[in-house]
């Protein structure tokens, strides 16, 4: 079974940047897609980008075009780097790893979780 660990949380103003990270052990993900996910405080989580076996990324209409997904497969490591930072983007960021080889946008489409990491961004 794959464990999921997050970092590159922390404390940015508004129009700053954070890079997360995502590393995977216990499997390679290189044969399936990864993605992640966001949950703030009285909301349910939601989807944000994911990045199929074959590269392929999808993103939220929320953070398209400030977000990137990308994937080192020597590191077995995922990143979500995200630009132009908004407090409404402050959430619990969660990786996961998806049922298939293309993920969809649905908590139900993924199966391994990481135990999240906290984004704040100040106004």
């Amino acid at each position: 079974q794959v464990q999921l660990v997050e970092s590159g949380g922390g404390l940015v103003q508004a129009g700053g940047s954070l890079r997360l990270s995502c590393a995977a052990a216990g499997r390679t993900f290189s044969s399936y897609g990864m993605g992640w996910f966001r949950q703030a405080p009285g909301k349910e989580r939601e989807f944000v980008a994911a990045i199929s076996s074959g590269g392929s990324k999808n993103y939220a209409d929320s953070v398209k075009g400030r977000f990137t997904i990308s994937r080192d497969i020597a590191k077995n490591t995922v990143y979500l780097q995200m630009n132009s930072l908004k407090p409404e983007d402050t959430a619990v960021y969660y990786c996961a790893t998806a049922k298939s080889v293309v993920p969809g946008t649905f908590i139900s489409d993924f199966r391994s979780w990481g135990q999240g990491t906290q984004v704040t961004v100040s106004s």
